[in-house]
């Protein structure tokens, strides 16, 4: 695949829908997150016809085999294949799973490749689908997201002096930087409190401990919160909406 001036044809390319709109009478513009070639753009023309064959095949949390073609950032989508093989997302693992769709879509330039965010996502969508617990799906998925991305959260080691963490002191972590352990009148007033268990056992894939769940739910919020800027993300509002209702965990 060239570059967005250039002209390209793939075929059968791995990919999952993350948001469709409509284009003109009866086509689609389709954003997807592709496994060799990043997140991109197509014109699914005809897509919202009736008797169209890409109607039902353009399903989120859906894998599929795409093939497309042209040129500029926008390309023509002309073959879907539904790969099968993951079960519906409902009710909170589909606002979650939305979630993740909008990080991707904020966070991600076009035509940019992430092989291992990719396969993160596809594991991600799939232990939603089948039922395994939401905070620690969401957490490993945020904190993939930021390594690959290049910001990496520092959970191991002291930020200024690379001692390694001590699960019984208390730190700041300061974005950009990582984590400083709190000595008296240390805090800087901008960074995130937590303990030095929380941030070991989110770099240990621990999500049994109540606290270092909540702690570690705060780190990935502030700093995604951080990067994202003026960007909003609406998906939050409803699993608080749904976390209100259901006490549902995001």
């Amino acid at each position: 695949m060239d570059g967005a001036s250039g002209s390209s044809r793939v075929i059968g390319a791995t990919a999952f829908v993350l948001h469709t709109y409509p284009f003109r009478e009866t086509s689609l513009i389709v954003e997807a997150f592709t496994h060799r070639y990043g997140r991109v753009a197509w014109v699914a023309r005809g897509a919202r016809r009736p008797g169209s064959a890409l109607r039902g095949a353009l399903l989120p949390f859906q894998p599929m085999s795409a093939s497309w073609g042209g040129r500029g950032e926008l390309r023509t989508l002309h073959k879907v294949e539904w790969l099968g093989g993951m079960p519906p997302l409902a009710a909170t693992p589909l606002v979650c799973g939305l979630y993740l769709n909008e990080l991707l879509l904020k966070l991600l330039r076009r035509e940019d490749p992430h092989e291992r965010v990719f396969d993160c996502y596809s594991e991600a969508i799939a232990l939603l689908a089948g039922g395994a617990g939401i905070s620690a799906t969401l957490r490993r998925f945020e904190r993939e997201l930021l390594r690959e991305i290049g910001y990496a959260l520092v959970l191991e080691h002291e930020a200024q002096t690379g001692e390694p963490i001590d699960p019984q002191r208390q730190y700041e972590y300061r974005i950009g930087s990582g984590p400083v352990a709190l000595d008296g009148a240390q805090r800087v007033g901008d960074g995130i409190e937590l303990r030095g268990q929380s941030l070991l056992d989110f770099a240990a894939d621990r999500f049994t401990d109540p606290h270092s769940v909540q702690e570690s739910k705060l780190l990935t919020r502030r700093v995604l919160a951080h990067y994202l800027g003026e960007q909003p993300l609406h998906t939050r509002e409803l699993l608080h909406a749904l976390r209100g209702s259901s006490r549902a965990q995001d």
